[in-house]
């Protein structure tokens, strides 16, 4: 039976993951995602997990060594954060491109510059097209559910891509919280062991990662962006499995008191769950408010989205990175591009928060709504928090 624990969400990340029997883990500590390596080295040196454990000298060669080894057929997992994930940039684009189902965990955190550690999304949002189908976890349970999801979304014959769990630098990863662990029967019995399409050995060649010539270039993107809008029809599933051999519901979209909303707010990552106490305050007040919570932000759901903000007059796009130069933020410049033809879409505003870790309280919500409840269609978005 599944077992209730208490424990720091990265070091459950981890349980979670050896719970998926990986044959190769290669990955290099960066802050604050260290935990999740540094505890699947010691499930692996006191013997808990038969895996070949590569101690690599850098992020662009963890993500290396891990290509190399999901080529030849292996089960491969490794993990980064912010300037990491930017130091394995050459070879993120390379995985989806393969088809190879190397899962990463990415411990959210901001890039540079300035230095800082702490958490936003701007390290994914630089590669957020480059193939990788993307979940966004909002707690402790959906770390460990979501890890263990990857392993089969990611393998399945008729995906064959590469998976990134997103949760939040500090705010999730060094959180102690009551979660539920699978077991490893459990596990099993959910997760087959991968049998990969094609593999790399010496005694059945085979090329692969080979020269995309012009002729074949526009074609070989093509086939890698139908592969992972496909993919949702599976991931779909695999959710549904999940649901009901666990009893935990997953969709692209979760929604908090958002049938009768008259405001909706879109948020992706740790600051849901702040979001929905703001919430609960303005239903006192008679101020219809409700939330929807983006898991799965690549491939980007947006029939579920065009039918979830349906009925209400205005939307908050809750965005934790800003795209320089832009319009609008990332996660709301793609919100106003799906319901552009939408006739009765709402009114669309945009705030960025909690840029490299900035604490963004209940009250903050609760102002943020009350001040969209007034917005007009042209507002323009808002770095919200910035001193004045």
């Amino acid at each position: 039976m599944s077992e209730r624990i208490g424990m720091e969400i990265a070091l459950a990340a981890a349980e979670a993951v050896a719970l998926c029997r990986p044959d190769v883990i290669a990955a290099y500590p960066i802050t604050p995602n260290t935990h999740i390596p540094e505890h699947l080295a010691e499930i692996v040196a006191d013997g808990h997990l038969d895996c070949e454990y590569i101690a690599v000298e850098s992020e662009h060669s963890a993500l290396s060594a891990c290509t190399g080894a999901s080529a030849a057929g292996a089960r491969v997992f490794t993990a980064t954060s912010s300037q990491g994930l930017l130091y394995m940039y050459e070879i993120v684009p390379v995985v989806p491109s393969m088809r190879l189902p190397v899962i990463m965990c990415l411990g959210n955190r901001a890039i540079s510059g300035p230095i800082n550690i702490w958490n936003d999304h701007s390290d994914y949002m630089c590669v957020r097209d480059l193939g990788w189908i993307s979940m966004f976890a909002s707690n402790g349970q959906e770390t460990v559910d979501m890890c263990i999801q990857a392993f089969k979304i990611g393998e399945h014959a008729d995906v064959m891509l590469p998976v990134l769990v997103n949760l939040d630098g500090f705010q999730l990863t060094h959180v102690v919280e009551a979660m539920i662990m699978p077991n490893q029967e459990e596990v099993d019995k959910f997760l087959p062991p991968r049998k990969p399409f094609a593999a790399l050995h010496p005694d059945n060649i085979v090329s692969m990662g080979t020269l995309g010539l012009p002729d074949i270039y526009n074609e070989a993107k093509k086939a890698n962006d139908e592969a992972l809008i496909n993919s949702k029809k599976v991931i779909l599933e695999i959710w549904k499995e999940w649901e009901k051999m666990f009893g935990r519901k997953y969709e692209p979209i979760m929604s908090y008191k958002a049938n009768d909303a008259d405001v909706l707010m879109l948020t992706m990552g740790s600051m849901g769950e702040t979001a929905q106490v703001a919430i609960d305050e303005l239903r006192k007040e008679g101020f219809k408010a409700g939330l929807l919570d983006l898991k799965l932000y690549r491939p980007f759901p947006a029939d579920e989205l065009k039918k979830a903000v349906k009925g209400c007059k205005n939307l908050i796009v809750i965005d934790r990175a800003v795209m320089s130069g832009g319009a609008a933020a990332p996660v709301c410049a793609e919100v106003k591009s799906v319901l552009y033809d939408e006739p009765d879409r709402p009114v669309i505003t945009n705030d960025i928060i909690g840029l490299g870790g900035r604490d963004v309280r209940v009250e903050d919500f609760i102002k943020i709504f009350k001040k969209a409840a007034k917005a007009k269609p042209e507002r323009a978005y808002e770095i919200y928090g910035v001193r004045g």
